[in-house]
């Protein structure tokens, strides 16, 4: 299996490149391919800047369509990898879990997808993708539709229940997500508080 890393955002909430921002001693990129290299044997980075990248020692694409959004980094990525599973995941989640990008692992086989649900959300960012999708993708894509929930409608998800979800990341860091600066502010903040709390 693969994991993927998609870093092909413009970051206009934050203002500077959030992949590089720092929580923990470790950059969220590093703390993302941290859990990633732990977990899959290959990684993939998606992203249009690849000379920010190259130090990391991974797999660099570019978008391979025009079409901003992610269903076209997940679309390239998919296209590069040699695997038929693949995981999904967004730069600017630091606090991922293995445990339970691992249990969802062992429930990917069968399905087209597997994402996350709770409380009426989706976290399609945070999801396996099979490649066998590509055709699927390219259609959607290529007829303007951008929408990553848009092709949840045509192919076999397996839903991961709060109950599953619970068992491993009952408070949901995993995805937590980092856009803007007091976002960032409140993730080094419970950072810090995890590290501490650990230690007491």
């Amino acid at each position: 299996m693969t994991g993927i890393i998609l870093a092909g955002g413009e970051s206009r909430r934050m203002g500077t490149d959030k992949a590089f921002l720092d929580i923990g001693g470790k950059s969220m990129i590093e703390q993302v391919l941290g859990v990633m290299s732990g977990l899959f044997e290959h990684c993939i980075i998606v992203t249009n800047t690849p000379d920010r990248y190259r130090s990391h020692g991974v797999t660099l694409v570019g978008d391979v369509f025009e079409m901003r959004g992610s269903l076209n980094g997940i679309y390239s990525g998919l296209l590069r990898s040699q695997s038929e599973y693949n995981f999904v995941v967004a730069c600017d989640m630091p606090f991922l879990n293995p445990r339970l990008i691992a249990y969802m692992r062992e429930v990917a086989q069968g399905h087209d997808v597997v994402v996350p649900r709770y409380q009426g959300y989706l976290e399609p960012l945070h999801a396996f993708y099979r490649r066998r999708l590509l055709p699927v993708i390219e259609d959607q894509i290529r007829q303007g539709d951008a929408r990553i929930l848009n092709l949840y409608e045509h192919v076999d998800v397996r839903y991961l229940t709060e109950e599953e979800i619970d068992r491993f990341d009952p408070e949901r860091r995993s995805f937590k997500n980092v856009n803007t600066p007091q976002e960032y502010k409140e993730a080094v903040c419970s950072d810090w508080e995890c590290r501490n709390s650990s230690l007491s």
